[in-house]
């Protein structure tokens, strides 16, 4: 499964997104470090169900009458502060626990109303546009000292007649998240010394960034958009490449008023519907979260979380059936499964993602939207409904 982290400062509201995407119960404060032990939970990538196309809607719980929320995990960790890579707040533990993560989502306070430690201000008083590249910069320090700390051992395999730069460097990146294709990438677009013996310090800070940058891409969540001057959300969106104006405790209302039948509404809607009769209060406040989604389309959780999981990390969603005419699984449900491959993923690479029995044993695909066998080195598009068949 996908694993998308929530990381910033403290205060910047991650946990209310964790809380809204999850609906977990998690500590929410406002001061800092409310979180200390990370959270793990599963929220949800949102696409269009193939059963659209279908008489009948499908049988996946995961779908909401042609909307289909696919699984990822989303882990919350401790906020992080200036000098975190060397180990001041919470650092160490919140740089260890981003090992895994495929993809970050840094949740900026929008609205100015912490300063860069996470401390309560006077709204507007702090720039958030200052906390745009702290993440990534925390990140880069803390990979650059594990890159130094664990170079010597490089150097010393170095000394071995079949030593091997991109193999010794490859077994010492997968512990920090990378893979070998991550290596052999970030290596073709380097100029460097074969002998890790010559390296620099400066070429050393070089490889961190580099494997930073393509094993831990990160989303910009301008949070508490809705408190923000929209001047800074147009200066936060010139300050990175991919940035989403969201309002995390608007998505928890909602979930919440929809949890107790009082709207009706889906993650990800740009609107909802009033179902029963609420009190002046929360009226009014759904008014005003009405008004949020009239200016942004959505409250920004989903959007971000898609964003992530489909323009960052290039995923696709594809369904695996037994009935390539029925479009349904042993048990006879129609669509009972999605998953996130690569853009580039194959039918093989769908078999190895059911189990990998089923990879172990394929034999040949269908593609069940055109009822036809397709080549092993088809590469499949969002929305694939693939027959696999397999000896397991």
């Amino acid at each position: 499964m996908i694993t998308v982290a929530l990381a910033g400062k403290p205060n910047a509201g991650k946990s209310t997104f964790y809380e809204a995407a999850t609906r977990a119960d998690v500590d929410v404060g406002n001061y800092p470090f409310t979180t200390i032990d990370p959270n793990r939970g599963v929220s949800y990538a949102r696409t269009d169900c193939p059963c659209l196309d279908r008489a009948a809607r499908c049988d996946s719980d995961n779908c909401r009458d042609g909307t289909r929320y696919v699984p990822v995990e989303l882990l919350d960790v401790a906020g992080l502060v200036p000098g975190a890579h060397e180990g001041r707040g919470l650092g160490n533990q919140f740089l260890d626990a981003l090992t895994d993560a495929d993809v970050i989502l840094h949740v900026v306070d929008a609205s100015g109303a912490t300063n860069s430690e996470g401390e309560p201000v006077e709204p507007g008083s702090h720039d958030p546009v200052d906390d745009v590249d702290f993440v990534a910069e925390e990140l880069d320090r803390w990979l650059a000292s594990v890159v130094a700390d664990n170079w010597e051992g490089i150097e010393r395999q170095a000394r071995s007649p079949d030593f091997d730069f991109e193999d010794a460097l490859t077994e010492f990146c997968t512990g920090i998240g990378a893979t070998a294709t991550d290596v052999a990438r970030i290596l073709r677009g380097m100029e460097y010394d074969p002998d890790p013996i010559a390296w620099t310090d400066a070429d050393r800070r070089d490889l961190a960034r580099e494997i930073r940058a393509r094993t831990k891409p990160m989303v910009v969540v301008a949070n508490k958009a809705d408190a923000a001057d929209p001047e800074t959300l147009d200066r936060l969106a010139d300050a990175a490449e991919r940035v989403v104006p969201a309002s995390a405790e608007s998505e928890r209302a909602l979930r919440r008023a929809a949890e107790a039948d009082l709207i009706d509404y889906d993650p990800g809607d740009a609107t909802f519907d009033i179902l029963g009769d609420p009190a002046a209060q929360q009226r009014d406040a759904l008014d005003e979260i009405a008004a949020l989604l009239d200016e942004y389309g959505s409250t920004g959780v989903q959007r971000a979380l898609d964003t992530a999981v489909y323009d960052v990390l290039e995923r696709i969603t594809v369904y695996p059936v037994q009935n390539a005419s029925d479009w349904t699984d042993g048990d006879g449900r129609v669509l009972p499964d999605a998953h996130l491959l690569s853009d580039d993923a194959t039918p093989v690479d769908l078999a190895y993602a059911v189990h990998s029995d089923i990879g172990d044993g394929y034999l040949h695909a269908i593609d069940a939207r055109e009822d036809r066998k397709i080549s092993d080195e088809t590469v499949l598009e969002e929305g694939d409904v693939i027959a696999i068949v397999s000896t397991a």
